[in-house]
C-alpha cells in the first residue's frame, strides 16, 4: 500500500481544520449573534406574512433594551419549546388600556400604522381580552406582546406579560418568501427590512 505524500496529508489536514472552523463559527453565528426562523402564521400580518423566512439579531439586546414598536421572537411563555414572533407595545412599568381596539399607553393613543383589523365588531372584556383590555402597569422586567393582526393574534392579551429573560432576538430582514398557496416565491418580499 502506497505512503501518502506529506503534501496530500497536509491538504487533507487544511481542508479539515477548514471545515471543523467553519462549523464553529456557524455554531457560534447562530446561538450568540444572528439565527433564521420561519413565519409559521398570520398573526402578524400584514407585516409579515405566513411563508416569509426571516433574520433575527441574537446580540443586540445584550446592549440595549427592547423598544416599542420591536418585532421580536421569544421562547413562548406557556410552552418554551415553542417559538412566538410579535411586536413590543408595553415596556416596563408603562400604563397599557386597550379600548375598542384602540391601545392607550400611559393614556395616550399608540400610534400604529402596521396593524390590520378584519373583523369590525368589538367584543366586551367580559367575553374576551382581544378588543378592551386593562387598564394595566407593566412591572419591571416584562412587556406587553401583540401581533399586528389584532383580531387574530394569541398574544399577552391571552397569556401575559413577557420576561425579558424569554427573548430570543429583533427580527430585521426577510431573507426567503414563499407562498405556499401558489407555489411560488414572493421576490419581491426578499430583503425587506422588517419594521
Amino acid at each position: 500500500m502506497p505512503k501518502r505524500s506529506k503534501q496530500e496529508k497536509s491538504a487533507f489536514r487544511e481542508y479539515a481544520e477548514a471545515i471543523v472552523i467553519a462549523l464553529i463559527l456557524a455554531l457560534v453565528i447562530r446561538t450568540f449573534i444572528v439565527q433564521a426562523f420561519k413565519i409559521p402564521s398570520g398573526s402578524m400580518l400584514p407585516t409579515l406574512q405566513i411563508g416569509d423566512h426571516i433574520l433575527v439579531n441574537k446580540f443586540i439586546y445584550h446592549f440595549t433594551s427592547p423598544q416599542r414598536g420591536d418585532v421580536i421572537v421569544f421562547k413562548y411563555p406557556k410552552d418554551e419549546t415553542r417559538d412566538f414572533i410579535k411586536r413590543v407595545i408595553g415596556l416596563p412599568n408603562d400604563k397599557l388600556e386597550i379600548r375598542n381596539k384602540r391601545v392607550f399607553v400611559n393614556d395616550h393613543p399608540l400610534d400604529e400604522p402596521y396593524i390590520s383589523h378584519s373583523d369590525p365588531g368589538v367584543q366586551e372584556e367580559s367575553i374576551s381580552p382581544r378588543d378592551c383590555f386593562g387598564p394595566v402597569i407593566i412591572p419591571p422586567g416584562k412587556y406587553f406582546m401583540m401581533g399586528d393582526n389584532r383580531d387574530f393574534s394569541m398574544d399577552s392579551r391571552f397569556w401575559g406579560f413577557l420576561d425579558r429573560s424569554k427573548i430570543r432576538g429583533k427580527a430585521f430582514l426577510i431573507y426567503w418568501s414563499w407562498d405556499s398557496e401558489k407555489f411560488r416565491p414572493r421576490w419581491r418580499r426578499i430583503g425587506v427590512i422588517v419594521h
